[in-house]
């Protein structure tokens, strides 16, 4: 597995962009979107026009087949829409990574193709509303195709000494959520960057949600609800897959192993071999991935705020 990543933009990929205007309307949103194609979708020219309609910043659509000859007509009648094709194989991680700097708004939507996505998203004055005390990350209710809530409402807990998850699919507006759903969300651009970002090395899309999430909140940023933003997937919504891999022990490595001491994260030599005997690993593959962690924690030693065990005690707080 490659080094940890420092910056959320350490890490390029070859890909085209095609269109966008760099012209941004006095009277437009201060949200930008960043729309995730998983689908040569017969509804896309309905989503952009819906999308337009909301007067967003930018809107960048990530397109994942770069054989999708379609592009063309697409960029023609949609010139404002900035298309993204990666040319290499890519996490959606790293490419939301990638659109991120693409924009210039204090505020990024994150959407699925797989939603759908009417043409009142988001409006003037609740662009506003959600934006106004500068949460980090802000996650909308979402249903499925029936119409049926998802969980969106995850809470930390501890479970016969491990690290659990607790969902709900009851929302209260403010609330905490540990993470947000299927990467769906409105982020804060500037705090984004400042947390470096997913981390591309980390394949799985669940861990790789859970470690930038984790690490927000480690960091002193939060996560919260609105039930005033909403949306429902059009097909079925994606079973998340916390099977434990290289990707996990990562994420585990960066968030639920450190500890702070005299206000600063580390990990204590001494927590190697408990590490080891978890992992699953060789001796020599689990010290490079341990020594790989310890020198990303080193390195941001100071942005600790809080280890995990506090986070879950002062949750309801």
């Amino acid at each position: 597995m490659n080094s940890i990543p420092l910056t959320f933009d350490e890490h390029q990929i070859r890909r085209t962009v095609i269109g966008g205007s760099n012209v941004v309307k006095a009277d437009s949103l201060n949200i930008s979107v960043i729309l995730l194609n998983t689908s040569g979708s017969h509804l896309k020219t309905h989503v952009f026009e819906n999308l337009l309609q909301c007067n967003f910043q930018t809107i960048v659509s990530i397109e994942h087949d770069a054989g999708n000859f379609s592009l063309d007509d697409m960029s023609r009648k949609f010139p404002t829409v900035k298309f993204i094709i990666p040319l290499e194989k890519a996490t959606d991680g790293e490419l939301i990574n990638l659109a991120m700097a693409e924009v210039s708004s204090d505020y990024v939507l994150v959407l699925r193709d797989s939603l759908n996505i009417p043409v009142s998203t988001i409006l003037p004055h609740l662009a506003e509303n959600l934006t106004q005390n500068g949460t980090y990350c802000i996650v909308p209710r979402l249903f499925d195709a029936a119409k049926n809530e998802l969980p969106c409402t995850f809470t930390p807990s501890y479970a016969h000494g491990h690290f659990t998850i607790e969902s709900s699919t009851v929302i209260s507006d403010g609330a905490k959520t540990l993470y947000p759903f299927d990467y769906i969300g409105l982020y804060n651009r500037q705090k984004f960057i400042q947390l470096g970002g997913f981390d591309w090395t980390i394949t799985s899309s669940y861990w790789q949600i859970l470690d930038l999430s984790v690490r927000s909140w480690l960091f002193g940023e939060k996560t919260r609800l609105t039930s005033k933003l909403q949306f429902n997937y059009i097909e079925e919504p994606p079973v998340e897959d916390r099977t434990f891999t290289l990707s996990y022990l990562r994420y585990y490595l960066k968030n639920e192993l450190p500890k702070i001491r005299f206000g600063q994260g580390c990990i204590r030599k001494s927590s190697f071999l408990s590490f080891f005997f978890r992992s699953s690993c060789g001796i020599m593959e689990a010290h490079r991935q341990f020594k790989a962690a310890s020198v990303w924690v080193e390195k941001n030693k100071y942005k600790f705020t809080i280890e995990l065990q506090n986070l879950i005690e002062n949750w309801k707080e």
